[in-house]
């Protein structure tokens, strides 16, 4: 049982204190709430060897999420692979390279359902029979897979150009997908009208402290698969701007509790030039970030304009001695085409900014070429074709005779006396 462990939230600008509740903001100053913990009694109750010997799913560190009791939705989330890219390193030019692989998390295959899996067991806990979204695809597809295995009711609203991919992969799962005219931010406005004016469980608002947690396990999980420790660098891509900061926040806690060493990880952002809110703050040295009004970028899940934690992204990066980049929309291919063609990888173009501004970032020397780099690749390639299908070479057809393909590909067969096996 972790309820002991969950003092209540905390706002993130004066530290008032509120109990458990569906609320994710601060009544006196409006700042964003996040989880209260109790640190010491959470270092009395867990340790490393603890953790190791339980299964491998992001439930094995639930004394560190914002769960009272046991989880009941999401039970098979995380614990994804910590790929050692040597080949893609190698592409870089530089020494130590992972890639951290949510996108073939359970079951959507994205991030999405660390937090969803949080978010949806809070739910439950707080009495909620109906839950929702708002959303830029992945989220869409989480909220509607694991509120249908456990028997919630969903609406999940999102914008409507959305991927088809991603449309029907919240669809299939009986949701009530709703697609709104305009951009994200405008689905997420009218997301916290229905939380408040329904009562409902929306995920991503009056949830939002409780669902943010869920990513620090993928925090947790890069340090135990690096024998607790930290990297040099982590490069996150960044929409509302909470992943780096959760991840941030996981390394740190793991040092509270004196299972790594002191953290010097540096903190990388990645956006799409055509929706770069967060990092246009921090190349400008801007005291607050201004909101991009019209996202134009083939990365429509980071095409969030006015992104909720994006001060906090900004701050962190620049205190950690880390940097914020973004690219355009050819930087993006290029780069899925280069992880898929190293490492076996195939991300969404979300993947594509977040690698490709790693590729930026070591050419500018931002990224020391002699440390450890984890790159976070949060969702699948199958969800976004349409964002490549026109850019990728389409196969030739030739007749199947022998003498055609060997046309094809410029040389002849050996004859059978070559192919005899030495000896024979």
């Amino acid at each position: 049982m972790s309820s002991e462990f969950v003092r209540g939230l905390k706002c993130r600008l004066c530290g008032k204190l509120y109990p458990k509740e569906a609320l994710n903001f601060c009544t006196e100053d409006f700042g964003p709430l996040e989880v209260d913990y109790d640190y010491e009694a959470i270092g009395r109750s867990l340790s490393r060897e603890a953790v190791e010997r339980r299964h491998r799913t992001m439930w094995r560190y639930k004394e560190l999420l914002p769960i009272d009791g046991e989880p009941t939705v999401g039970l098979q989330v995380g614990c994804t692979p910590l790929v050692k890219a040597t080949r893609l390193a190698e592409a870089l030019g530089v020494r130590e390279l992972y890639i951290k692989n949510d996108a073939v998390n359970y079951p959507t295959l994205s991030f999405k359902d660390r937090v969803v899996a949080v978010a949806l067991s809070k739910a439950v806990e707080l009495g909620f029979d109906t839950v929702g979204c708002a959303s830029t695809g992945n989220l869409a597809g989480s909220v509607a897979a694991n509120a249908a295995a456990a028997g919630l009711e969903a609406y999940v609203l999102i914008p409507d150009d959305l991927e088809q991919g991603k449309v029907l992969g919240a669809t299939i799962y009986g949701a009530k997908v709703v697609a709104i005219s305009g951009n994200y931010d405008k689905v997420n406005r009218l997301c916290s009208q229905i939380a408040f004016r329904f009562g409902w469980g929306f995920v991503n608002v009056n949830l939002r402290p409780f669902y943010a947690e869920g990513s620090k396990s993928m925090g947790f999980e890069i340090a135990e698969d690096l024998g607790w420790r930290a990297p040099d660098h982590v490069v996150a891509p960044m929409a509302g701007g909470s992943l780096i900061g959760k991840l941030y926040k996981a390394f740190k806690e793991l040092e509270g509790l004196g299972w790594i060493d002191p953290v010097r990880t540096r903190m990388f952002g990645a956006q799409a030039t055509g929706c770069n809110p967060i990092t246009n703050t921090i190349k400008t040295d801007a005291p607050r970030v201004k909101p991009v009004r019209d996202p134009r970028t083939i990365a429509k899940s980071l095409a969030i304009g006015d992104p909720a934690d994006g001060f906090f992204a900004s701050k962190l990066m620049k205190e950690t001695g880390g940097w914020g980049e973004d690219v355009d929309d050819e930087a993006i291919v290029d780069a899925m085409k280069l992880l898929a063609e190293t490492e076996g990888i195939w991300a969404e173009t979300a993947g594509g900014v977040t690698l490709a501004v790693t590729k930026k970032l070591i050419e500018q020397g931002k990224i020391d070429r002699d440390g450890t780099t984890v790159v976070c690749i949060t969702g699948n390639g199958l969800k976004t074709q349409e964002a490549v299908i026109d850019r990728i070479a389409r196969p030739p057809v030739i007749n199947p005779t022998l003498a055609e393909f060997e046309t094809l590909i410029g040389t002849s067969a050996p004859a059978e006396a070559e192919l005899a096996p030495a000896g024979a």
